[in-house]
């Protein structure tokens, strides 16, 4: 059969949750954790502490976990399991320096364990400067236990921190193929099609550097741009009414000569505050806004000397005048350019992230996550930005009508209903995605107007077209007006809704507020779980016997190599063996390994332990931490058979 976690005496773990079950991954109740039953057992302490992890109590199982710690000063017992459970409890205490430092310990302890690798890797990200680390981490996880979905999980996740996309939606998409109901899996996924960008999208997690350190840069670039841009519009409505208002057109002119004095020392003194001028190109290659926000200072700069420098005799008869010359024309772009490159780089802003990424696929993910809690709140963001969509296709057309001077190309507006209907439908069903338009009633509105909006544009569009009689042509010009009318209210529900939750410290209905799955639910991941243990039956057969055997796999396929015995059995179950130099290069290779063994007092038992190899080079050993221990009987009068649990 195959042994559990703790060999001879399991500890008592709590049964896992069914992934599958739609209140998977909802917040605890919290019910106390009940005492070991044997407080000198270090591993019932360990299972105390994961059960206060999945309530979400770390402070309660780090107290759980150094009682352990302290009842097996050796790790004979627990191994690494109590060194994970405190690492991750110190993580979620925001003690990251402690949490990688107890994760290391349960990696010297196990470098075999697939759950120490994780354990690692996932503390490791925390820390500034040491991504690189955490990545190599994870994908030793991943090599070590690939039939596992959490390794995945993890490496997906730090792919996704970075902006490598399609690297995690490989990674989430093998999780699910292992677990499809993993709740983090799921969520993150829907964010890697979201094209998601976390919180600091200018700093690259592999540079070795503090994030706090770029990101001081970049509020002293976001200064720079905000301070110039204001400095420029005041001066120039100045300038403006000095020239045209009071006449002072010699003295508007030397003024707004002296305003690119002004914007130098802002320069300068900015300047000195970015003290990692060598990261400013990464900077802005991977944050977007702020790269366009840099480059239309710059533009708003260079229009604010050119239309200082042509400033006209008259001001310009917009908007209400006849048209002027090209001259005329030209001055008033530049104008326009300096005092509203703020509005139009915000309305860019919403347009872009609105329809950045694919959120119906998103929305799928999200839906089949089930009733959790991150993903109820993704699911009310990206509806948020499926509404920016839906309500700025009828925007589009208005202006495409007005510019072309063709009333019924306004007949393209009836495709949004439909283009919703059908975004509704390969969504799937969720629970999420029904109650977030009904709880947000800002959402159902913006949603519900911008689709009346398209359907009166439509009509209007439709009127003409159809060669209606003059009543329809004026109700399809009522229709028109309707429509416009109807656009206007959703860009006032959107600004309250976001000065709302700006003031509330609540999520907006903006991109920056999707946020990734965290493992503070009922379901911990798979680097909380126990270690896999030898009963005190394998223990002695590999004690005693002389004819043990290691299956690997080389360049040939697959081979079984006599070691002989076993150098030695460690308190955890770890195996120590000495083999042939071959066996290390294939361990190499493919650490995956079996170690058969027959009990040499009892004939007809046998074991395997199927494991990971890691070289010992100090000692000349490989060491082999258990994944699976299988035992059996050979097949004799009955034909027996190697039992599971």
């Amino acid at each position: 059969m195959v042994s559990g976690p703790g060999g001879d005496d399991p500890a008592p773990v709590p049964p896992p949750r069914d992934p599958t079950d739609p209140r998977h991954g909802r917040d605890p109740a919290p019910v106390p954790v009940p005492p070991p039953r044997d407080p000198s057992d270090p591993r019932q302490w360990c299972a105390v502490a994961a059960a206060w992890l999945g309530r979400d109590r770390p402070e309660a199982a780090l107290e759980a976990a150094r009682r352990a710690l302290d009842l097996d000063p050796r790790s004979e017992s627990v191994t690494d399991w109590g060194y994970r459970l405190a690492s991750l409890a110190f993580e979620r205490l925001g003690r990251d320096a402690e949490a990688v430092a107890a994760a290391e310990e349960a990696v010297r302890l196990a470098p075999g364990s697939w759950a120490a690798r994780m354990r690692l890797g996932a503390a490791l990200r925390r820390v500034p400067g040491r991504w690189r680390e955490s990545r190599a981490q994870a994908d030793r996880a991943v090599r070590y236990a690939p039939e596992e979905p959490d390794p995945h999980v993890l490496a997906g996740d730090l792919a996704l921190l970075r902006g490598e996309y399609d690297l995690a939606e490989t990674a989430y998409r093998e999780a699910l193929r292992r677990l499809p109901g993993h709740p983090g899996a799921r969520v993150n996924l829907g964010l890697a099609r979201l094209r998601w960008e976390r919180p600091r999208a200018h700093h690259d997690p592999a540079w070795p550097v503090d994030p706090r350190e770029t990101g001081r840069a970049r509020r002293a670039l976001e200064r720079w741009s905000r301070q110039t841009r204001i400095l420029l519009a005041v001066a120039l409505v100045v300038v403006c009414a000095a020239e045209f208002g009071l006449g002072l057109a010699s003295a508007a002119r030397i003024g707004g000569g002296l305003v690119p004095l002004a914007v130098l020392a802002i320069t300068l003194r900015q300047a000195q505050r970015v003290r990692l001028w060598s990261y400013v190109p990464g900077m802005l290659a991977r944050d977007l806004w702020l790269s366009a926000s840099i480059a239309i200072t710059l533009a708003a700069v260079a229009a604010y000397v050119a239309a200082v420098a042509t400033l006209p005799a008259e001001a310009p008869p917009f908007p209400s005048g006849p048209p002027p010359g090209a001259p005329g024309a030209v001055w008033a772009a530049l104008a326009g350019l300096v005092l509203l490159n703020g509005t139009v780089l915000l309305f860019l802003r919403v347009l872009v992230e609105a329809w950045r990424g694919r959120p119906v696929r998103a929305l799928a993910e999200f839906a089949a996550a089930g009733d959790e809690r991150t993903a109820r709140r993704d699911v009310n963001v990206t509806l948020w930005l499926v509404a920016g969509r839906v309500w700025s296709v009828p925007v589009a057309i208005v202006v495409a009508v007005v510019v072309l001077d063709e009333r019924s190309w306004a007949t393209a507006a009836l495709v949004v209903p439909l283009a919703l209907g059908w975004a509704r439908g390969r969504a799937g069903p969720g629970p999420g995605l029904t109650l977030a338009p009904a709880s947000d009633r800002g959402l159902a509105a913006v949603l519900a107007l911008s689709v009346s909006a398209s359907v009166l544009l439509g009509a209007a569009g439709a009127a003409p077209a159809l060669g209606l009689a003059t009543v329809g042509e004026t109700a399809g010009e009522w229709a028109w007006r309707a429509g416009i009318a109807l656009l206007a209210v959703p860009v006032a529900i959107f600004a309250t809704r976001s000065v709302r939750a700006w003031w509330r410290g609540a999520p907006g209905p903006w991109r920056a507020s999707l946020v990734m799955y965290d493992d503070r639910g009922s379901r911990l991941s798979g680097d909380a779980g126990p270690p896999v243990g030898l009963s005190g039956e394998v223990r002695a057969a590999f004690t005693y016997a002389r004819g043990v055997v290691l299956a690997y796999a080389d360049a040939g396929g697959p081979r079984a190599l006599a070691v002989g015995a076993v150098s030695s059995v460690g308190p955890g179950g770890e195996l120590r063996l000495i083999a042939a130099s071959d066996a290390w290069e294939a361990a190499e290779r493919d650490p995956r390994v079996a170690v058969f063994v027959a009990d040499p007092l009892d004939r007809r038992f046998w074991a395997e332990v199927r494991g990971i190899a890691i070289g010992d080079t100090e000692a000349d050993l490989l060491r082999i931490t258990p994944k699976e221990v299988v035992v059996g009987e050979y097949p004799g009068r009955h034909q027996g058979r190697a039992h599971r649990d």
